[in-house]
């Protein structure tokens, strides 16, 4: 009898010599004594056994069942043994609930939705079955999922897109998922802020878009550190609360210039930050969004506080604002991108927008998003004229605008537009119509005339 530990040889545990009584080089047998053998007999079976107990794979531990009536973390996978070790690292947090979303077994397990904390995913995104499985779960869950972190094992922009598409909070590289999902996931476990806070947030974001656009006025010169403070505060409501509770205090206010812009950052905020961007990156794009219509300061009020639609030549001077913006803060200190902002907000994809008529390849990302954010806005904004589009219908409108808009960043602003809900809570006229989806704008992105932003 042999036994080796462990394998391939290595430091091996030779129980033949002891067993025949040969000692190797000596050419004779020493005498055995019956205590000798019984020492080497249980010797024999404890090597044995650790040989044994080392050639099984190993296993993690099973989790023990929960009860579904028990607030969990849901870690849905198409690997259960990286879920259960998901889990584990998440153990700080609470319990776990792992499903196994290739096992037909499991199509409909999970915990109730309610008692859903979080959702984590660990698939790859490459096969099919495993992406029509983890939609099917998440769409269980309903229109007020909770949070959901998506962990990609190819850190890819076309799987950022598709994560960001599935309504993904956050999304990390897989390979990194031990150390830092813990510290991803415990935000979201953490109560909602108050509403005042993001009252608060919105009076101060106003207060510096309102000095803002009092210098533009004045011809005076609009500091970028003015346009920060405005973005941080915007930045920080949507990362204490949700979007909605952004909209629902925005939607309130008077002015339909400032009403559009705060929608518009704080729309631009929500998608960068459910696009997973980076700080600084998010950081830019809110103030990109606040800012793009700094032009608008020097339209006439008559026309900007215009109660009704505009006629021709008040829509001629209304298109003037990107230019007149843009020249207002060229030699301001802001960097390339904001002022392609400013500037090309209306530009469409198929060249039909304006001031510039630019085409697809000269229309930066960082002015795509905006111009999203910027379209839905109006959309589902108040105005004198036109009740507000439920944000389902405004997000059809915007599906509809077809090529002229980039479609992947579409797909992706679909859980943004699904935090406007119906819209806001205001009485329609019986006089006035239900609005339509509007897949025909001609042009998208031009003025109110056809309930698109001038």
């Amino acid at each position: 009898m042999t036994c080796f530990l462990p394998a391939e040889g290595k430091g091996a545990v030779n129980a033949t010599a002891h067993a025949s009584g040969t000692v190797t080089g000596s050419g004779r047998k020493p005498r055995v004594s019956r205590i000798g053998l019984i020492e080497w007999y249980a010797t024999a079976l404890i090597v044995s056994f650790a040989n044994d107990r080392l050639a099984r794979p190993r296993e993690p531990p099973p989790c023990t069942p929960l009860d579904p009536r028990m607030d969990t973390l849901l870690l849905l996978t198409d690997t259960p043994v990286r879920g259960e070790r998901l889990a584990r690292s998440l153990a700080v947090l609470g319990p776990s609930h792992v499903v196994d979303l290739l096992d037909p077994a499991e199509a409909g397990a999970g915990p109730e939705p309610e008692r859903v904390r979080a959702v984590i995913s660990d698939i790859a995104f490459g096969g099919s079955a495993p992406l029509a499985a983890l939609k099917r779960h998440l769409d269980r869950l309903g229109p007020r999922r909770p949070p959901y972190v998506c962990l990609l094992r190819e850190d890819s922009s076309r799987a950022r897109v598709q994560a960001a598409a599935l309504g993904a909070a956050s999304i990390l590289p897989a390979d990194r998922a031990p150390h830092l999902l813990a510290e991803a996931v415990t935000p979201f476990l953490a109560p909602p802020a108050p509403a005042t806070s993001v009252t608060q947030a919105a009076a101060g974001a106003d207060a510096a878009l309102t000095r803002i656009f009092a210098l533009g006025r004045a011809g005076g010169t609009v500091a970028p550190e003015a346009v920060a403070a405005g973005a941080e505060l915007i930045e920080g409501a949507l990362r204490r609360a949700d979007l909605r509770a952004w909209l629902d205090v925005v939607w309130r206010f008077d002015d339909a210039t400032h009403q559009h812009c705060l929608l518009v950052a704080g729309l631009a905020a929500g998608f960068g930050l459910h696009l997973g961007l980076r700080p600084d990156d998010c950081r830019r794009l809110t103030e990109a969004a606040l800012l793009h219509d700094i032009g608008k300061s020097r339209v006439p009020l008559a026309i900007l506080n215009k109660p009704g639609r505009l006629d021709p030549d008040e829509l001629a001077a209304m298109r003037e604002h990107p230019v007149l913006g843009y020249e207002m803060l060229r030699d301001g200190g802001y960097d390339d991108g904001l002022l392609a902002v400013v500037r090309s907000h209306h530009e469409l994809l198929d060249g039909s927008g304006y001031p510039d008529g630019l085409r697809a390849g000269r229309i930066p990302d960082l002015v795509r998003l905006v111009t999203v954010c910027d379209i839905f806005g109006a959309l589902v904004e108040r105005r004198p004229y036109k009740p507000p589009m439920p944000g389902a219908t405004a997000y059809a409108a915007l599906v509809g605008m077809g090529d002229k808009l980039d479609r992947d960043l579409v797909r992706a602003f679909l859980p943004v537009s699904e935090a406007a809900g119906a819209g806001p809570a205001v009485p329609r006229a019986a006089s006035t119509p239900a609005p339509t989806a509007a897949p025909g704008l001609e042009p998208p992105g031009a003025p109110d005339p056809e309930d698109i932003p001038t």
